[in-house]
């Protein structure tokens, strides 16, 4: 065989691949759909008194003044790590405002931007609140103190946060308005 039809049997093989592969990934991406069921403290075995308190931290609102957890002592808290790169925490973003709207008189949103100075600049993430029109209040957490706090590994992350200052539930990525509605109403009074 002489070069040139060894050269184009080789195209034809790996372009076979690619389709194989293209075909392949497809059906797999059309099967899979992401949990979104909650990771509860309540679905492990545990004493009756034992509870497992939400550590304190402190970010910056925009106007950088000091914003801690405990500012919100005897109120439950929705707590959510995002950046505005994040094409995860943007899907949720839509939800979280439409359930703000309509709880904020009794459950406190404390959206955190996940700050690094690079990536994620606080101006980079008011920008892009503003853009989209979103009325949740927003903090930075421009130090990484929550962050570590909370050991956040991976965004969007987001706990739930009962009156007493207790973690309830907690969901590592994206999650929807069912799910978003289910989790406040396990940390209500």
């Amino acid at each position: 065989m002489n070069t040139k039809i060894k050269t184009i049997l080789g195209i034809a093989i790996f372009a076979a691949f690619l389709c194989i592969v293209y075909f392949a990934y497809s059906a797999l991406s059309d099967n899979y759909k992401p949990s979104n069921e909650i990771q509860s403290t309540e679905d492990t075995p545990k004493q009756e008194d034992e509870k497992f308190p939400a550590p304190d931290f402190t970010v910056f609102n925009a106007q950088g003044n000091e914003v801690n957890l405990s500012d919100f002592a005897g109120t439950p808290v929705v707590l959510n790590f995002w950046a505005s790169w994040c094409p995860p925490c943007k899907s949720e973003m839509p939800h979280f405002n439409k359930v703000y709207a309509e709880v904020k008189d009794n459950i406190a949103f404390m959206m955190v931007d996940a700050v690094d100075g690079q990536r994620e600049t606080q101006a980079k993430g008011q920008m892009y609140i503003a853009e989209q029109g979103y009325s949740f209040p927003i903090y930075f957490d421009n130090e990484q103190d929550a962050a570590y706090a909370y050991g956040i590994s991976s965004i969007p992350t987001t706990l739930f946060i009962d009156a007493d200052g207790n973690i309830i539930t907690a969901y590592q990525g994206a999650i929807d308005e069912e799910t978003l509605r289910t989790a406040i109403n396990l940390i209500r009074e």
